[in-house]
């Protein structure tokens, strides 16, 4: 029999995957957690039957959160990640100068699977400059002590126990915890087809950040394909620096000309 797993993306609209094999099926303490193989898009972590990344197209959006801030940077060296249990976006802030990441993910089960079945992402956790806190992310930026140069934000969609992580309250604890001219970064969801989200983060944000820069990047197997992610900050949000690393999707060009379509301008304006 062919098993078919997806994500019911609005009322009326479902991608589904054919799995070519089930690797894991099971519930953690906070969420059902599906892990599965497919022939086009590789192995593809399901969370509450919602899609966090496939194989094939993870790096567009872990390049683009990381490397957006951390290029505005001279010299970043302490990055904070909320969420982000899989490992793929610390994989990418590990490519800078960095000293220190923290990364804060609330289900263990998350990352102890993602070790085991996904490797592309998870060999992060093998760098020493990453330390794991299994804590509520809120939480953990309300009594954290210390400055970070980035705060980023790798969460699930703002519904249920995510949308703490939209909040106005949310980003003034994040701001305290920045050093002058820090950035903070956040995946703000499909512009194109949950607009609402997208303005409640933006317009959150904008309360004690001056910069606000939003970036749009396609990515296939996320509702709408057109994804957004908002960075803010109270200094600037200019290129600093060039890679010297290789990426796939970022690159310099993207940075300097991030063009966002009328439709998403008409949002924030």
């Amino acid at each position: 029999m062919e098993e078919w797993y997806g994500e019911k993306q609005t009322n009326d609209v479902m991608l589904s995957f054919k799995a070519s094999k089930l690797l894991y099926s099971g519930k953690s303490k906070y969420q059902d957690i599906k892990i599965i193989e497919n022939e086009t898009y590789g192995r593809i972590l399901l969370l509450d039957g919602t899609i966090q990344l496939t194989e094939k197209d993870e790096f567009i959006y872990h390049e683009v959160l990381a490397h957006i801030p951390l290029m505005s940077l001279n010299d970043p060296k302490k990055v904070l990640i909320i969420g982000g249990g899989d490992g793929g976006l610390a994989r990418e802030v590990l490519k800078h100068n960095v000293t220190n990441v923290d990364l804060v993910e609330i289900d263990e089960q998350v990352v102890n699977l993602s070790k085991n079945y996904l490797p592309f992402v998870s060999s992060s956790f093998k760098d020493q400059r990453v330390k794991v806190h299994i804590k509520d992310g809120a939480e953990f930026v309300k009594s954290k002590k210390g400055k970070y140069d980035v705060i980023l934000i790798d969460s699930t969609d703002p519904v249920g126990a995510a949308s703490v992580l939209f909040t106005s309250e949310f980003y003034k604890n994040a701001k305290n915890l920045l050093k002058v001219n820090g950035i903070l970064g956040s995946q703000t969801g499909s512009p194109f087809m949950f607009p609402e989200h997208f303005k409640m983060a933006y317009e959150n944000m904008k309360i004690y950040f001056k910069t606000l820069k939003v970036y749009t990047a396609p990515i296939p197997t996320y509702p709408g394909t057109i994804w957004s992610f908002t960075f803010a900050t109270n200094g600037d949000l200019k290129r600093k620096r060039s890679r010297n690393f290789r990426t796939l999707f970022y690159n310099e060009e993207y940075h300097d000309n991030n063009i966002n379509p009328e439709f998403l301008k008409d949002l924030i304006h």
